[in-house]
């Protein structure tokens, strides 16, 4: 397994490589937030005017924009990433006994460091504009945990067919961008025709981006039934991956 000291060797390496080069180095992990809940909350809220209906506030759709986002990115990263963490960390696994799923940890745990970072600016923005505080901000982490320990199944079942299929990455991106049409984060539910808002219950993105609209939109608690049944489906997911790996693993290490 790997040693915590070394995810968090490898997380703070990814972060440096990442903005590798720039006079502001890591300081463009703030920098980008803010610019993007600037556009998200100000640009579409209050000059292009658009309107989350059933709410009053200029700086509503904004919000849910950016809440829904947030989340989506953090998940759609962490799958994307994870997926093709083997072929990149080739190298070091040839040169270093490891457990590869452990390997996938350090990408999580940057996109969690990426997600903490822009939620911090996100709860300055909602503190400045004058948008009501969530009474339920509190079940957010587990959340987060429900979303990530869901995006580790699908990036470590992604990360073991990709050695075999290169073009899996490919299809993981194009699969990620379709998702992301189909989850109401950039519009609302209520706008689909109604065979395909009924489909939506079989998306899981939904769930917990629903979540965050109740927790930060309407100031609501999520459904607690739908976040178990997900905490559930996460956990198989995770596992049956887990599984598919074991059973694969000796090809995987051949193959690299």
């Amino acid at each position: 397994m790997l040693s915590f000291s070394f995810v968090l060797e490898l997380t703070k390496r990814d972060f440096a490589e990442r903005f590798a080069g720039s006079s502001l180095g890591s300081l463009w992990a703030f920098i980008w937030p803010l610019v993007n809940l600037f556009i998200y909350i100000v640009i579409f809220g209050q000059v292009m005017g658009a309107r989350l209906p059933g709410a009053s506030s200029v700086y509503a759709y904004g919000v849910y924009l950016a809440s829904g986002l947030i989340a989506w990115t953090a998940f759609a990263q962490s799958v994307s990433r994870c997926s093709t963490i083997f072929l990149e960390k080739k190298h070091l696994i040839s040169k270093v006994r490891l457990s590869l799923p452990s390997l996938l940890l350090f990408v999580l745990s940057a996109e969690t460091v990426t997600y903490l970072i822009t939620m911090a600016v996100f709860f300055i923005f909602l503190y400045f504009a004058s948008h009501p505080m969530p009474h339920h901000v509190l079940i957010l982490p587990f959340v987060y945990c429900v979303q990530m320990v869901f995006a580790f199944g699908l990036g470590l079942l992604a990360a073991t067919l990709s050695v075999f299929i290169r073009d899996l990455k490919e299809v993981v991106g194009i699969a990620l961008q379709l998702w992301f049409w189909f989850t109401p984060i950039v519009y609302i539910r209520d706008i689909l025709p109604p065979i395909v808002n009924k489909l939506m219950v079989f998306n899981p993105a939904y769930v917990f981006i629903e979540s965050c609209h109740r927790i930060f939109v309407f100031n609501d608690m999520p459904a607690i039934k739908s976040l178990m049944i997900l905490t559930i489906l996460a956990h198989f997911l995770a596992w049956l991956a887990y599984v598919v790996f074991r059973y694969l693993e000796k090809d995987v290490r051949d193959f690299l």
